[in-house]
């Protein structure tokens, strides 16, 4: 979260634990690490007043929804298949922007909900950061996700979320969150390497931000393949 304040973007290839709320895990979820960055920031990093959670993972994200149930500084978008775990009513309450799928959504519909809905989230308040649940468990094909999304829709959805965060001069901070597909893991990789193609990520992304001493590096992971990371 601070790298990302510091120079407008930044990337978490393990984090989105969504589910999880401060005081209760679930769903694969052991800590809330989305809350924990946002209370961080509101705490220890000066100019940071509001934050926009864009949850884009095909489960509700109950988990930070109530955490931020009261709390009129963050703003929730969550685009959820409405059909599937965790069903939190109580949790829906938090969220200001929700957008309910279908099972089996497929590209046209859902990139048009996810344009048109973070557009509009990010006019209606516009926040000191963005955090961006990217979940790939939109895939077609992911057995808890119950959506029809291409790997080439995950790569335009991520992109349609940061050309409007940079388009506004806002930064963002990126976590994966859910995925159940081995191929998951080289989407990630390609959407990562097709914001740093468009000029979205690196060095060149940072126009108008603190100079970054954090240089963008390959790694390899044994069990995920060749991704971005910032180390």
């Amino acid at each position: 979260g601070k790298l990302a304040m510091d120079r407008g973007w930044a990337i978490n290839v393990g984090g989105g634990f969504h589910h999880c709320s401060s005081d209760k895990g679930g769903g694969f979820c052991a800590y809330a690490d989305i809350t924990l960055a946002i209370k961080f920031l509101f705490e220890r990093v000066e100019g940071v007043a509001r934050a926009t959670i864009i949850d884009l993972d095909a489960h509700q994200g109950n988990g930070h929804e109530r955490d931020f149930l009261e709390d009129r500084r963050v703003y929730i978008m969550d685009v959820y298949n409405r059909h599937i775990y965790p069903g939190d009513g109580y949790a829906k309450r938090a969220i200001k922007r929700k957008v309910e799928l279908e099972w089996g959504t497929e590209d046209m519909e859902y990139l048009q909900k996810v344009e048109l809905h973070s557009e509009g989230a990010l006019n209606e308040i516009r926040p000191d950061i963005i955090i961006y649940n990217a979940g790939t468990d939109i895939l077609d094909g992911d057995p808890l996700g119950g959506l029809a999304i291409s790997p080439q829709g995950i790569i335009k959805r991520d992109e349609i979320i940061f050309r409007a965060a940079r388009r506004r001069g806002i930064p963002i901070l990126m976590v994966t969150s859910g995925g159940y597909q081995k191929k998951t893991a080289r989407i990630i990789a390609d959407s990562i390497l097709n914001l740093h193609r468009q000029g979205l990520i690196g060095e060149e992304a940072v126009e108008g931000v603190g100079p970054s001493h954090v240089p963008l590096m390959m790694s390899k992971s044994v069990s995920s393949g060749a991704t971005f990371s910032a180390i």
